[in-house]
């Protein structure tokens, strides 16, 4: 049996956040060092804010620094690079894993988009969790612990709502070179987690689409209420 666990295992963002996974993905597509000053404005983060998360990078093993040359008089700023290493030495490759399995789903399983999109179906309620008897989650209460339920497995998501209407915009894809080669199979992955995070909450909130890649930064993920079986739902009615 697949270890479906393995795919969901968000590597560097899960482990870092998404505002740190997200400078050193900057460091990594970077084609010299950076600095603070550079990061900071890249991930739209104040200096000291970046500053930090560089340091902690460094810290890991996952980014180096070096002093920068000055033209003028003053005190020599520090560039920072990404190491090419993913942690620690002995650190488990879980990039390596997942490209393992994924690419055996795809050539093994008849319908591996379909069967990705189960277990993702399947670990989205399981890490919802689950609500009290008769409970139910309106729209914008089971968006918003969708967004967050998104955030702690290293998306970066942004939320964005019209009406009736929501996006989920996707900012960083914690398997986004797997899903770059296995887009069938990681993107119906990741669309199934929200459908079973939002089937668990028993709201009348659905996943229209999952469009992969929609920006260079990421998937947007749109959202809707739906008319039929939320029209006359409200929290604590189970009929």
């Amino acid at each position: 049996m697949v270890d479906v666990q393995a795919l969901l295992a968000s590597e560097t963002g899960a482990r870092l956040g998404a505002s740190r996974a997200r400078v050193l993905d900057l460091l990594r597509a970077a084609t010299g060092a950076l600095s603070v000053r550079e990061i900071a404005g890249q991930a739209g983060l104040h200096p000291n804010t970046a500053r930090f998360h560089l340091e902690a990078l460094v810290q890991a093993g996952l980014a180096s620094k070096e002093r920068q040359q000055r033209e003028s008089l003053g005190r020599p700023s520090m560039a920072y690079s990404a190491t090419g290493e993913d942690g620690p030495a002995g650190q488990r490759r879980y990039r390596l894993l997942a490209e393992m399995l994924t690419s055996m789903i795809a050539a093994v399983m008849p319908q591996p988009g379909e069967a990705a999109a189960e277990a993702g179906r399947e670990w989205g309620r399981y890490l919802t969790g689950q609500l009290p008897p008769y409970e139910r989650l309106d729209a914008p209460e089971a968006v918003e612990r969708l967004r967050a339920t998104m955030e702690s497995i290293g998306f970066a998501p942004v939320l964005t709502a019209e009406g009736s209407r929501y996006r989920l915009l996707l900012r960083q894809c914690p398997f986004r070179e797997v899903a770059e080669r296995h887009q069938d199979v990681v993107c119906a992955l990741h669309l199934g987690l929200m459908q079973g995070a939002l089937a668990q909450m028993r709201t009348p909130v659905t996943v229209g689409r999952l469009q992969p890649f929609a920006e260079a930064w990421g998937c947007t993920a749109e959202l809707a209420l739906d008319q039929v079986s939320g029209a006359d739902a409200r929290p604590g009615d189970d009929h």
